[in-house]
């Protein structure tokens, strides 16, 4: 049984047709019905929907950070192997060798790396030392200075556990004439010693050349002077008359430092202190001049009357910045350099691939980076062998650990490195933000 009529599609009834207020029944959102629902209802569901988002957000923005730090190398943890007691506050500290000599508020001490035991301690005048340089002499031996709380700096010998005292650098029988050390440098081997010293109105630099050689032969000849020293400087209890004599026998037996050079900051520019060009010709051995000269001298007034100029004409600049009367710098960085090219060492020098042969050492606010040959003065006004000038006063410099590549911070936040053997620069970094350059360092 089938039909035999085609298919039609019923007309629609009435009862079918969408009413005015229902034609965008399809555009609705589900949950519109619920805001049929009466106060305070709706308002709570609000409430309730802002606190779930504001959840939700917080949830994956931390779910992001999570995989962001999986992402990163995270550090190691390390954990300290074995602790140190010391007497009173440690304030610095310096390894060298197998020891890591400390700096206390009540003198010196020394701990062994291998068994973590305190190996000596040094605290005959009962001082707070506040920095402390190690260097590795060999055979057992170490060279230490140690700068106090009152700026005295002391040179130690550490051999076969105890502190041998050997000199006060910078004591003077005058406490008016006292003074402070300002920054010492000791230098790779322990073969020099550098102190920027300061006084009431002046600062200089005193480079010093250590016997370590004879230091060495010393100790090993002598090694009851050295034991007595150590009782006498360790333990105050040993104060037997064997003992303290053969403690200032040990330190009267081994040599002195010497005293190499004595570095003055640059004077201000004044006028000449010649009367005539022939006061001057005298100075440099030379007779042949053309003209009388008189012309070329430049005396202090004129000095002075360049300067009321220059005030005159840019007063109310000076008014609005203020002016800052050029004095003499009182702060200098100083780095022992190895020989090279640059720095050219004559036949009289003994020299060494290992051993610093001169000095660079550059002042606060000043264009020139000088070299000294660690030479002994002859001169009482001692010149650089060498001088490196600047576009801008130098800020800080830096020496790479191979004393080849020299790097000159200059207050225009410009960073120069130069090639010390061959004697020209390699780059030249400008800083895009004007920035002030404290401290450079090579890794």
């Amino acid at each position: 049984n089938y039909r035999r009529h085609p298919l039609e599609i019923p007309p629609p009834s009435e009862k079918d047709w969408i009413r005015d207020d229902e034609e965008d029944f399809f555009l609705q959102d589900p949950d519109r019905k619920r805001d049929a629902l009466p106060q305070p209802f709706r308002m709570v569901n609000k409430l309730v929907m802002q606190v779930f988002e504001s959840a939700m957000e917080i949830i994956e923005r931390r779910q992001m950070l999570q995989k962001a730090q999986k992402l990163k190398v995270q550090p190691t943890k390390c954990f300290p192997t074995a602790e140190f007691q010391v007497t009173g506050r440690a304030n610095c500290l310096a390894v060298s060798g197998k020891y890591i000599f400390v700096g206390l508020s009540v003198g010196l001490s020394a701990f062994n790396t291998c068994n973590y035991k305190d190996v000596g301690a040094w605290d005959a005048v009962k001082t707070e030392i506040c920095a402390i340089h190690a260097s590795d002499l060999g055979n057992e031996c170490h060279v230490l200075l140690a700068v106090d709380e009152m700026g005295l700096v002391r040179l130690f010998c550490f051999h076969k556990e105890s502190f041998l005292l050997i000199k006060v650098l910078n004591e003077v029988g005058d406490i008016s004439k006292r003074s402070t050390c300002v920054e010492v440098v000791l230098s790779p081997g322990g073969d020099y010693a550098g102190v920027l010293l300061q006084g009431d109105t002046k600062a200089w630099l005193e480079v010093y050349q250590l016997p370590k050689d004879s230091w060495l032969i010393e100790m090993e000849k002598n090694p009851q002077d050295e034991a007595g020293l150590a009782c006498s400087e360790r333990r105050p209890s040993c104060t037997s008359a064997e003992s303290l004599v053969s403690a200032n026998q040990a330190v009267a037996k081994l040599n002195l430092p010497v005293l190499l050079l004595t570095v003055k900051p640059p004077e201000p520019i004044t006028g000449s202190r010649f009367e005539s060009p022939l006061d001057a010709l005298k100075e440099v051995d030379d007779d042949s001049m053309l003209g009388l000269g008189y012309n070329h001298l430049i005396k202090d007034f004129q000095w002075e009357l360049q300067e009321a100029i220059f005030r005159s004409t840019y007063q109310e600049y000076l008014e609005a910045k203020g002016v800052i009367k050029e004095e003499i710098p009182r702060h200098a960085t100083f780095h022992f350099l190895l020989p090279s090219q640059v720095l050219q060492v004559g036949p009289d020098m003994d020299v060494e691939p290992d051993v610093p042969a001169g000095i660079g050492v550059h002042w606060d606010g000043n264009h020139n980076f000088c070299l000294y040959l660690l030479k002994e003065q002859v001169d009482s006004d001692l010149k650089p062998d060498v001088v490196w000038p600047c576009a801008a006063p130098i800020a800080c410099s830096a020496v790479s650990s191979c004393s080849r590549y020299l790097a000159l911070a200059g207050e225009d936040a410009t960073i120069t490195i130069w090639d010390k053997h061959l004697g020209y620069p390699l780059s030249v970094t400008a800083i895009v933000e004007e920035r002030f350059i404290r401290s450079v360092h090579f890794l």
